[in-house]
């Protein structure tokens, strides 16, 4: 069984032990990522949002983790008041109490398990402070029959007013983890003005989120390409995530996996064909020092009659508009190209706080061999979205997108213009 704890190395320092040993959590999200991939990368750790994923037992999971050489953060998942539980209900209280306490007798001597994650942004657009208590009395519960694993929540963003009530009417919770993506770059003074100066995790980060990302002037959020992604991953974990390592007990990157959230492509460091991204790379060689042998595609630039997504691009419909490509040469120059157009989701399916969203349907695709153009043309009105990927011969790929704004054509003869 493996053993966790939280050592304090000097005034204010602390580290996480695993079986008494110092252990930095080289982690990602994994819902249903692969974790062999996850292992090559340099991966030493993960974390689950749940027991039951609706795919894959909680038992099947962790034996496959041990197997690897990995260990968990098993997910321990609570309702949200967001959803409409009231946490003032003292009978909802307590059966979900005896069905979150019936898992952790299950589980707790599990081999791979490394720390109990209480919860998932609980703080988000809650008002009723009495969730708190529900968090404190379940840790208590945890803490009496498995005082061999740490016990965190995980929460939205790092807010000042949560932080302090989870201080206040948590005492059993050993560390706060936060999840936080583009305001990572100010971590150090989120933490500061939320006055929390104990150990803590960063359960999810990665990208800047879709809701901190500049959007078109009909509302739709631009996603930098997977390149920009890369970058943003790789220096946000080297000069914050490391430089924090006196307080920060390790992190899990957001997602190793894929997910429609907004896009297909926002979030997953993996495509959902399984081809990886570049920020895969980027991971593996801060966690291991090693470059990758064939890296992925980088595209340079993607735009629609010679625009970029901030140009707010728009166009009649009946009318041809020519998508282009350029992909970086000192890649492989032997590259596969997908575009794809797809309709904007409808605003009211959209999704909140990472819940489940449709992946709207597709309107129009080509794919060829180093297919660096794409001509096509939209029949009826709407909002819509292009996709371009690069795939290369060894599971890599690039991609990017830009949101466009079609309207009704007059006579045909109106062309695609930017409205900035």
């Amino acid at each position: 069984m493996a053993t966790s704890r939280i050592a304090i190395t000097a005034p204010g320092e602390y580290q996480l032990l695993k079986d008494d040993q110092p252990f930095f959590i080289q982690g990602a999200g994994v819902e249903f990522g692969s974790l062999e991939a996850l292992v090559a990368a340099g991966g030493n750790c993960f974390r689950t949002w749940r027991v039951n994923n609706g795919q894959r037992p909680a038992l099947d999971i962790l034996d496959e983790a041990h197997s690897l050489g990995l260990v968990v953060v098993m997910g321990l998942d609570l309702e949200r008041e967001r959803h409409g539980f009231d946490y003032s209900d003292a009978e909802a209280v307590a059966e979900q109490k005896a069905a979150v306490m019936a898992d952790v007798e299950r589980l707790k001597d599990h081999p791979a398990l490394l720390m109990w994650g209480l919860g998932n942004e609980l703080n988000l657009r809650a008002t009723d402070d009495a969730v708190w208590d529900a968090v404190e009395d379940l840790a208590k519960a945890i803490k009496a029959v498995d005082p061999d694993h740490l016990v965190s929540t995980m929460l939205a963003g790092i807010e000042a007013p949560a932080v302090k009530t989870i201080k206040q009417r948590t005492p059993s919770i050993d560390l706060i983890s936060f999840q936080i993506y583009g305001a990572i770059d100010q971590l150090s003074k989120h933490l500061s003005k939320a006055e929390y100066d104990g150990p803590y995790m960063l359960t999810e980060w990665g990208p800047t989120g879709h809701w901190e990302s500049p959007s078109t002037k009909w509302g739709r959020p631009i996603e930098p390409c997977s390149h920009e992604k890369a970058r943003d991953i790789d220096r946000r974990y080297r000069d914050i995530i490391l430089k924090q390592r006196h307080r920060c007990l390790g992190s899990f990157v957001f997602l190793w996996g894929h997910k429609q959230e907004r896009t297909s492509t926002w979030y997953g460091l993996f495509l959902e064909r399984g081809a990886r991204t570049e920020a895969v790379d980027v991971l593996s060689e801060a966690w291991t020092g090693v470059p990758p042998v064939n890296p992925v595609p980088v595209i340079k630039q993607l735009r629609l009659e010679g625009r970029p997504a901030k140009k707010n691009v728009t166009a009649k419909t009946e009318t041809e508009i020519c998508a282009e490509v350029t992909v970086d040469p000192q890649r492989n120059k032997v590259h596969f190209i997908t575009w794809v157009i797809r309709e904007e989701l409808e605003p009211s399916l959209q999704s909140d706080g990472g819940d489940l969203e449709p992946v709207p349907p597709i309107v129009d695709w080509f794919a060829g061999t180093n297919a660096t153009e794409y001509r096509f043309s939209i029949k009826e009105p709407g909002e819509y979205r292009l996709f371009c990927e690069v795939s290369d011969n060894f599971d890599g790929s690039a991609v990017a997108n830009i949101p466009f704004l079609v309207t009704a054509s007059s006579n045909g003869a109106a062309t695609l213009k930017s409205t900035d």
